[in-house]
């Protein structure tokens, strides 16, 4: 036991800084990677990988020849299967990199409007589940949703709980698709979007359920879901769908998210002593 200590102490000597950045930002790399994955399908098939990797020597020193080619050509042709099985996980990856690394532009601009506009939407969410009128709503984040936008009616119009009202009435040109909220308007009404391919749905959820979970897997919108049979409102982020949302905690979960990601954008020390100082005043008055 003494050697081995001695062993890894002599190594950590010699290791150069660099060797040390390069562990931690491959360490951070996969733990990443992980969390991307954790409690998706794809964590059931990296499972399934690991386990062949680890049966490829247990069949080599057993000497069972047939396993031991069976599982090696697998891994071999493994890499082109692994970006095909992997491949809305690998592209939620590449798309959580890109928002990570660039500024976002796309969401609520200032606090203040932001306040009052989420007001606006809550009003009328709540509004339309009391009288049980079916409606989808998604608020751009850091994705932009040019490609959705053009499938809708391009509107440009101030947000109010009014227009949001009429624009769900049941039998309007525009009631079946998509409202798009984002740059402190509404962008856009009747949009088409994805559904989602995840299986373990409940069964009882319709199309504007599994749209509005569809757009939340490829892009980090806020979808708002209310259901025509039930009125229960529902939130959609990021693949994952909870329900049973009441005025109050609807806005207070939306306000929540969007400022965690007001002060993620937060990158430069002018901006965060800038911050800091409104928020001071903000207090005092």
């Amino acid at each position: 036991m003494q050697n081995f200590i001695t062993m890894v102490m002599n190594s950590l000597k010699s290791m150069s800084f660099t060797a040390i950045i390069d562990i931690l930002v491959v360490a951070f790399i996969f733990y990443k990677g992980y969390m991307l994955i954790k409690e998706t399908r794809a964590e059931q098939l990296l499972k399934g990988i690991a386990f062949i990797i680890i049966l490829i020597p247990i069949s080599a020193i057993l000497n069972l020849s047939m396993l031991y080619f069976i599982l090696s050509k697998t891994l071999t042709i493994g890499i082109i299967s692994v970006v095909i099985i992997f491949q809305p996980e690998i592209r939620r990856a590449l798309e959580h990199l890109g928002r990570s690394a660039f500024e976002d532009k796309h969401g609520f601009v200032d606090k203040e409007q932001r306040n009052i506009y989420v007001n606006e939407i809550v009003n009328a969410v709540s509004n339309l589940a009391d009288s049980k009128t079916g409606a989808l709503i998604a608020i751009e984040q850091g994705t932009g949703l040019g490609e959705i936008i053009s499938s809708g009616t391009i509107i440009e119009a101030k947000i109010t709980s009014n227009l949001l009202e009429n624009i769900f009435v049941v039998n309007t040109p525009l009631h079946d698709g998509a409202t798009i909220i984002g740059k402190d308007k509404i962008l856009a009404s009747g949009c088409v979007l994805p559904l989602t391919n995840n299986k373990e749905i409940n069964k009882k959820l319709g199309t504007r359920h599994r749209a509005g979970i569809g757009l939340s897997e490829i892009s980090d919108a806020l979808v708002i879901i209310v259901s025509e049979e039930t009125g229960i409102i529902s939130l959609a982020i990021n693949g994952r769908l909870t329900r049973n949302y009441d005025k109050d905690r609807l806005r207070s979960i939306l306000l929540k998210i969007m400022d965690h990601r007001e002060e993620k954008n937060v990158k430069t020390a002018g901006k965060k002593v800038k911050t800091w100082i409104v928020g001071k005043i903000n207090k005092k008055s």
